[in-house]
């Protein structure tokens, strides 16, 4: 494989390719493009200072294209007239049902790898690291994800280690692969891009006027666990659908496995090779996952919530809930729950009813 060359040092604007076809997503695409002109734009930096970047679509062809929303944009430039760009961001793309359809966009995968051996910064903003890893750039490296599309992007590119639960990973031997993980890292990625070539004050003042924020804790909060069922293990299978009603049973693993068919031994073994988890955390991440959404949508106390959810040491469901989502209970709420204002009265949810504040 063909290693890049270092990003050149010199003065003077950046050269920036926001990269623009069918399956964009417009609001990153925008964000992107608006962010980083607006450095210049809104005057940010020392007076006089010339513009950090400049930023433009580019495209297959110049003109019109009809994103994946039906919303048309203006591609300024074809890649065919690019030479070299300093940077070049994918923007979220939508995926389809069917997951990411390989080799619809050859000239643009070419045309990457290309700009790469030419000293390119090649970003991506969620899921558009689909499209940058057609270039085998990103293979035996790390990158992010959107974490809806982790196991899809792992089944199309196994030859890359994905972090769907990091914000931002930065690879390569020169840190040339940049990506972004869900949907609005895009801020996270834009900051960073700042940072590097213009300079944390100028980046921490974009965040200021754009209201922009550092997700600092990671994604692990906003995942919503997911136990694999597609394993084929129909005895497995059965015991999961079981666990998901009675997770909160003072014993539910050794309820299970008295439910199965199958000695203790074997059942572990078997539940781990299906679902990657032993049935003990498989249990703690259903219980931690029901507690979530207690916090985000009732004014049940974290004590109440820990007795809920099968915990009646409330102590130690603080630790666990803080060792698997990255957040204390009631930092979690916080982050969360819906604020007091738009909030509709009475607030109803299957876990209660709300009738005062919080």
């Amino acid at each position: 494989m063909t290693t890049s060359a270092p990003i050149r040092s010199g003065a003077g604007p950046r050269q920036v390719s926001l990269v623009a076809l069918p399956d964009a997503v417009l609001s990153t695409l925008a964000g992107l493009f608006d962010v980083m002109n607006g450095v210049a734009l809104m005057g940010i930096g020392p007076t006089g200072a010339p513009a950090p970047f400049r930023v433009e679509i580019v495209g297959e062809a110049a003109g019109a294209l009809e994103l994946a929303s039906g919303v048309p944009i203006e591609v300024q430039r074809a890649i065919d007239t690019i030479e070299t760009s300093d940077i070049i961001i994918v923007p979220s793309v939508l995926l389809h049902p069917q997951g990411w359809e390989r080799n619809r966009y050859p000239r643009l995968v070419e045309w990457l790898h290309r700009m790469h051996e030419r000293g390119a910064l090649l970003c991506s903003a969620c899921s558009g690291v689909f499209l940058l890893a057609e270039t085998g750039l990103f293979d035996g490296k790390d990158a992010t994800v959107h974490f809806g599309y982790a196991r899809a992007f792992a089944a199309t590119y196994p030859a890359v280690t994905i972090h769907p639960e990091r914000v931002l990973v930065i690879s390569g031997r020169h840190d040339e692969l940049v990506s972004s993980g869900a949907s609005t890292t895009w801020h996270d990625l834009v900051l960073y891009l700042i940072a590097r070539y213009a300079g944390a004050t100028i980046a921490q003042e974009v965040a200021r006027l754009f209201a922009l924020q550092w997700h600092q804790d990671g994604l692990t909060p906003y995942i919503v666990f997911e136990g694999k069922t597609d394993h084929g293990d129909g005895e497995i299978h059965g015991a999961q659908q079981w666990l998901a009603e009675h997770f909160a049973l003072a014993n539910p693993v050794e309820e299970m496995i008295r439910r199965s068919r199958l000695a203790e031994r074997t059942f572990k073994r078997r539940f781990a090779a299906a679902t990657g988890l032993t049935p003990m955390v498989y249990a703690q991440r259903l219980r931690i996952e029901d507690a979530k959404r207690r916090l985000e949508r009732t004014d049940l106390s974290i004590d109440e919530i820990s007795w809920r959810v099968g915990y009646e040491d409330s102590a130690f469901f603080r630790r666990l809930f803080k060792r698997t989502t990255g957040l204390a209970p009631s930092a979690y709420r916080k982050r969360f729950r819906i604020p007091e204002f738009a909030r509709p009265e009475p607030w109803n949810s299957r876990f209660g009813q709300r009738q005062g504040s919080a």
